[in-house]
């Protein structure tokens, strides 16, 4: 366990220092919510600056934990880091992990600053405990896509890797209604993505409305197949790193 915690806290400490993951992860979802906030009345029952809100630090923390993660772990596996790695006790497991723990480090940061958007620009106001779950699943929600990352980024290098990615992230996005709600046959599709699930989730607690246990199972199951998928890629890709 030690040497995971010190390779999140390695991971962390880099991408601190990385513009670019800052840019989008934080960034592009606070301008996005700027312009468009306010641009409609209601969405799902409860008022647009509310659902916008949930859709934009669902998009910068997804956004980070897949687009950003998927390409620096390809590349970190085609400089040789990961053949390092390697040498070490680590475990196959140890390194899906800890970049699930480092996403839940780094992802937090846009989580916060759109919610707090949400409520002193759009004027989302919630009770306490409302904020905290909401912020909680959108959370919970962007380690499916960080396991996803490892997966995708172990496996392929990078300019193979970068248009998987690209397609899997918008198809996600798109079908999950960060940029719109879907009805009848895609709406029916689209729910049974992750994404989907972590907006309703946050859209059923903020319309005060009890939560579908499918919803929150769905979430689990996605996270438990993008975890495996991630191991048996490192463990598939041990003998060529």
């Amino acid at each position: 366990m030690g040497g995971i915690l010190l390779l999140t806290r390695t991971e962390i400490s880099r991408l601190r220092r990385n513009r670019r993951y800052v840019l989008f992860t934080v960034g592009l979802p606070i301008v996005l919510y700027l312009l468009f906030a306010k641009a409609g009345k209601t969405v799902y029952g409860i008022p647009f600056p509310a659902y916008y809100m949930v859709a934009m630090a669902a998009f910068g923390a997804f956004a980070g934990a897949l687009n950003g993660n998927t390409i620096r772990i390809s590349e970190e596996r085609k400089a040789g880091w990961i053949r390092q790695l390697r040498l070490t006790p680590l475990p196959a497991s140890g390194y899906v992990i800890a970049k699930i723990l480092t996403a839940m480090a780094t992802t937090i940061v846009s989580i916060v600053v759109v919610l707090v958007l949400g409520r002193f620009y759009g004027g989302v106001h919630l009770p306490v405990w409302q904020w905290f779950v909401i912020a909680a699943i959108v959370w919970f929600g962007s380690t499916i896509f960080s396991a996803l990352a490892v997966a995708i980024g172990y496996r392929y290098p990078p300019d193979q890797a970068q248009p998987i990615v690209l397609m899997l992230y918008l198809v996600f996005t798109i079908l999950g209604g960060i940029w719109y709600p879907f009805t009848g046959l895609i709406g029916n599709i689209s729910k049974g993505t992750p994404v989907f699930e972590a907006i309703s989730i946050a859209v059923d607690v903020i319309s005060n409305q009890s939560v579908a246990a499918y919803l929150i199972l769905g979430l689990v199951v996605w996270l438990g197949v993008f975890t495996a998928l991630a191991t048996l890629s490192v463990r598939s890709m041990a003998e060529t790193v």
